[in-house]
Formats: C-alpha cells, structure tokens, sequence
C-alpha cells in the first residue's frame, strides 16, 4: 500500500498539469484569434479608427423682421435734420432687393435734381438709393408742419394723379396715409406722416406687384424711422 499512494499521486500531479496546460493553450489561441481581428479592422478601415462623430451644431436663431405695426409710431420723435448717413446699409440693400449702384443726399436750400425731369431747390432732407429696377427713398420736410398742415399734404397726396390710398396699412406718424402710385411701368409705394412737428415720407418704387413693393416699403420705412429718430 505504501508503494502505491506515490504512483497514484504523480499521476493525479501529471493530470492536473496537463489540465492547466491545455486551458493555458485556449487562452494563448483565443487571444491570438482577438489581435488577428483586431488587425483586420484596422487594414479594413485603413489602419486608422473612425473619429468620433462631431456634436450637431446649434440651431440658428433667425430673429423676425421689424414691421410698421409692431411699433408704436404715434409716439416717435423725428428731427427735421440730416439723417441718411444713419441708415443702416442692409435696410438700403434689403429695399432694394440687392447692391445699390446710385445714391444721392441733398439737404434744405440746396439745389437738387430728384430725378431726370425734376430739379429744384430743396426744402427737405433727403436721400435716394437705386439699382437697376427699384429705388429707395426718404424726406423730412426742414418747415415746422403743425397738425393742421399734415392734414392737408395727406389729403394732397391722396388726390395726386395714379395714386390709391392703401387702407389698413400700419401707422406712419399721426396723421398719416400710406398709398400705392402708378408711375410708367412701375409701382411706388409710400408711407406719409407727422411725427412731432416733423413730417416724414419714404418710398420704394419697383416693378412688382403692389403688394411685394408694399412690403418692401414697410420694412424701408422702418430703418428710416430709426435713423431718423436717432438724429432727433
């Protein structure tokens, strides 16, 4: 009995390393196996991993534009001065619908040419802007105009030739009138009032339908407004 306990103890020693041997060879091949497709994916893709994808930029924020009727123009300050160098250049270009290619200013008790048949001396303070098919304009009369006064260039303004007054558009001043003219081959659309003792006008002339050169002038009317407002 004492010969045979050895044996029988070598041989469960030989057992027990040849169990760990053959789960040291399964490791050492599934190893291997992981690296090789490893490998595999990195000559796929071209030996370089995938770069993150980038984080979806932030959606941009577009705020509306200004009209007439969002503002309170009854109670607006204008000054009976200069005021074009104010206007803000993108109102000019939004007006006209693209980059200006004139422009001119004129100021009170100068001689001026407000067109190719018409050429006065000024009792205003004005500007033009144009391109090819629309023209952007504004005027502050340099008089006083007291409200009686305004009265009467609205009513004059309503009766000139090719003119309609626009109901229901948004204020310009108090008293005031918005209209659409016919002029030639083109629409011109105006809004006309008083603010304080100063009267306002501006315009967009185009050839559009009424309604796009109506909305044109709203949003002309509003860059005008303010840079009028700060000469005040």
């Amino acid at each position: 009995m004492s010969s045979a306990t050895p044996r029988r103890s070598r041989r469960a020693r030989r057992s027990l390393r040849g169990r760990v041997l053959r789960v040291l060879a399964v490791v050492v091949v599934l190893a291997l196996l992981a690296g090789v497709g490893v490998l595999v994916v990195r000559l796929v893709s071209g030996g370089e991993e995938e770069p993150a994808a980038a984080p979806p930029s932030p959606t941009e924020t577009v705020e509306p534009q200004v009209r007439l009727g969002d503002l309170d123009t009854s109670v607006v300050a204008v000054a009976r001065a200069p005021f074009c160098d104010a206007v803000d250049p993108e109102a000019v270009s939004t007006a006209l619908g693209g980059t200006p290619t004139d422009s001119r200013e004129w100021n009170d008790g100068e001689a001026t040419r407000f067109s190719k048949r018409e050429k006065d001396v000024a009792h205003e303070y004005g500007c033009l802007w144009s391109s090819d098919d629309v023209t952007a304009r504004a005027w502050v009369f340099a008089p006083p105009v007291t409200v009686d006064r305004a009265q009467d260039v609205r009513r004059a303004a309503v009766r000139a030739d090719g003119c309609e007054r626009r109901t229901g558009a948004a204020a310009f001043g108090k008293p005031t009138v918005a209209l659409v003219c016919e002029r030639k081959h083109d629409a011109e659309a105006s809004f006309r009032g008083l603010f304080g003792d100063a009267w306002l006008t501006c315009t967009v002339t185009g050839r559009e339908a009424d309604d796009v050169v109506v909305e044109r002038a709203n949003a002309w009317c509003v860059a005008v407004l303010e840079a009028a407002t700060a000469a005040a």
